[in-house]
């Protein structure tokens, strides 16, 4: 009976998911020492010293800042993230925070709370008092979605379907969201058309460089005044200083996150959620399965499937010999592995390469047992970062 694939758990993740890890070829825990691979949501592994038997990294979710992604690209361990398993929660809470803040809920649940329900005048307190909290519908109203990916589109298929019009702006929009996207959504060809033409923004893209600060002081004045901001996609996307001087100045009515700040914290026009996006029983379940069920297939077969560092690169098995190898993408790199299998007497029945970057993936499938000289002579390839070998019993 082949070694057991340890998988290292930090935080908790959905049984649903660690079901589909059999006992007899897997030992999930908390305790683990040499893992194979890491399951994680939310701790931060920056400082962590991972260890060396490390082949993988999955996140059972979408962002990975978390990760030290820069870490394992070098040493050629793939991290893979859940894209759109929380989408559908992610989506419904937008629409929560579009009501909360055409409709003034935060204000006035307040104001219910500082309500005596002893008073004999009850009933009339509250009818003078909800004039304080009137609102507007959304229908007839326009939302601009800035990220046009699977939350995005969901976003605004659903605001569409609340009578809303929807402009959505994304530079870098693939084919699959393209698609996806009602064809109701009026196309913008910036972000400043965006701020500029919409009543509410939300905001669906990653924190990258390029997109840190994205709305803040030198465009938030764009928008129009009593116009609301929505973040669900991460705290650093919004500059807080920029939000902070537009409600002071009302030109903006309402900021609505998912990430309570220092810089906004207790003003009363920010409805700031604890990080809610993907917290329901259904995402955690989503995020499980889909990462659980992408490391299982990489750890036995060698497929990429939602690696923020990878290509994506799958295979079918037509042969019980597979070597995976990650490499730098650099000239002359497949030349090299042809040739020590050749030079081997192993015959290729089959083989993917493919890159991303600075990164290249490569599968290949010979004909007999690859001995352990072998993968040696390809481990010392100059930008061979990791070999593994992936026998299986057909």
């Amino acid at each position: 009976m082949a070694e057991r694939l340890q998988i290292l758990v930090l935080n908790q993740i959905s049984p649903l998911g660690l079901q589909r890890l059999p006992t007899d070829r897997y030992r999930v825990g908390k305790d683990v020492s040499e893992p194979d691979a890491v399951l994680v949501r939310s701790a931060d592994m920056h400082a962590m010293a991972i260890a060396p038997s490390v082949q993988a990294i999955a996140r059972a979710g979408a962002g990975t800042n978390n990760i030290p992604v820069p870490q394992l690209s070098a040493r050629g361990a793939p991290v893979f993230n859940a894209p759109g398993a929380n989408a559908n929660a992610v989506k419904e809470l937008v629409l929560a925070g579009l009501l909360l803040a055409a409709r003034h809920l935060p204000a006035a649940l307040r104001f219910v709370d500082g309500l005596d329900p002893a008073a004999a005048d009850l009933d009339r307190t509250v009818e003078d008092g909800k004039k304080a909290f009137a609102g507007f519908e959304l229908a007839g109203h326009t939302l601009g979605v800035i990220g046009l990916g699977k939350i995005g589109c969901l976003v605004a298929d659903a605001a569409i379907k609340l009578g809303m019009n929807v402009l959505g702006h994304d530079p870098e929009i693939t084919v699959d969201a393209a698609w996806s996207l009602p064809s109701q959504v009026k196309r913008a060809g910036s972000i400043a058309e965006v701020l500029r033409g919409c009543d509410f923004v939300t905001l669906h893209v990653p924190l990258l460089p390029a997109t840190r600060g994205l709305v803040g002081a030198a465009n938030i004045g764009l928008m129009r005044p009593g116009a609301v901001l929505l973040n669900f996609s991460r705290d650093g996307v919004v500059d807080d200083g920029a939000v902070a001087a537009a409600l002071a100045a009302q030109a903006l009515a309402y900021y609505v996150c998912d990430f309570p700040s220092p810089a906004l914290h207790g003003r009363p026009r920010v409805i700031a959620l604890p990080h809610l996006g993907a917290s329901t029983r259904e995402a955690e379940e989503n995020c499980a399965v889909m990462v659980v069920d992408q490391l299982r297939d990489y750890l036995e077969h060698g497929n990429v499937l939602n690696a923020v560092n990878f290509p994506a690169v799958t295979m079918a098995r037509e042969s019980a010999y597979r070597v995976a190898i990650a490499n730098a993408n650099v000239p002359n790199m497949l030349g090299q592995i042809s040739t020590a299998m050749a030079q081997a007497g192993l015959n290729i029945h089959n083989m993917v390469n493919k890159s991303r970057g600075e990164m290249a993936y490569t599968l290949v499938d010979v004909d007999s047992a690859v001995a352990p000289a072998v993968l040696d002579s390809l481990r010392r390839i100059e930008g061979v970062l990791s070999v593994r070998y992936l026998p299986q019993q057909l």
